[in-house]
């Protein structure tokens, strides 16, 4: 059964089910492309990763310390038939981290393996204000310099939005930033309650576009994923306005 909300649905926004969508639709994003760039082109999955220095009470929730091993108040030297051995080094060990992975989608030139475009969906720690933002930030700008078209895809309400001038007022938006047309891009801006499109996807010129159909994709993978037995139980992130809180709630009736 496909999702009940005409365009994205702001369910799968919440931290329970986002990076799991995130995945899905990646995915799906490169099957569909796949499907219409083959034989001449590749399309392959590939992953940022995004390290992050957990809080401490964020380590203390990864597991406990064994207590017969770690006591408080004992200094760092072992004790042995009474007598104390004192290290002839001290070293720190590295605190927790937990470690981010963003798929995305490439594709190359079957012959050349020279990289052609590059799909990125938006998550959240891309569009927080940080080290994340801006390590992404720096990878757009070398698609650019490096005449990669980029296709970038924000289905996200929360968080800032990434710099674009000119963007007009939206909920989500998908970009699509020839390599021939830099500095300029197309975009299509969007409304809760309005349908995904259908966007290009730019090859090497003279071959035409692929087509990529997001609302199909997002249905496919609402329906693949079972996510209708879960998400309702939680509520969209950031909260909608009221108003598209109340038609939302219409929407999904009693699930």
């Amino acid at each position: 059964m496909p999702s009940p909300f005409p365009g994205m649905n702001p369910y799968l926004e919440q931290d329970s089910a986002w990076q799991d969508f995130h995945q899905r639709f990646v995915f799906s994003v490169a099957e569909a492309v796949g499907a219409q760039v083959r034989p001449d082109y590749m399309v392959k999955l590939e992953e940022s990763l995004f390290i992050h220095e957990l809080s401490a009470e964020e380590r203390f929730l990864l597991g406990r310390a064994d207590n017969a091993i770690v006591r408080s108040g004992l200094h760092s030297e072992t004790r042995a038939a009474g007598i104390t051995i004192a290290a002839p080094y001290h070293a720190t060990l590295p605190v927790a981290v937990d470690i981010e992975k963003h798929g995305y989608v490439e594709i190359r030139d079957r012959d050349s393996r020279e990289l052609i475009t590059v799909v990125e969906m938006l998550s959240p720690s891309n569009k927080r204000i940080g080290s994340d933002r801006e390590q992404y930030l720096a990878k757009r700008r070398l698609f650019s310099a490096r005449g990669v078209h980029l296709v970038e895809l924000d289905l996200l309400r929360g968080h800032p939005r990434l710099p674009l001038e000119n963007l007009p007022d939206c909920d989500y938006y998908a970009m699509v930033a020839r390599a021939e047309e830099n500095p300029n891009a197309g975009i299509w801006p969007l409304r809760l309650r309005e349908k995904l499109p259908v966007i290009p996807i730019p090859l090497r010129a003279p071959d035409p576009d692929a087509r990529l159909d997001l609302q199909a994709v997002l249905h496919r993978v609402y329906d693949g994923a079972g996510y209708e037995d879960y998400i309702y139980r939680g509520h969209p992130q950031p909260p909608l306005h009221p108003t598209d809180a109340a038609w939302a709630s219409e929407v999904i009736g009693g699930r």
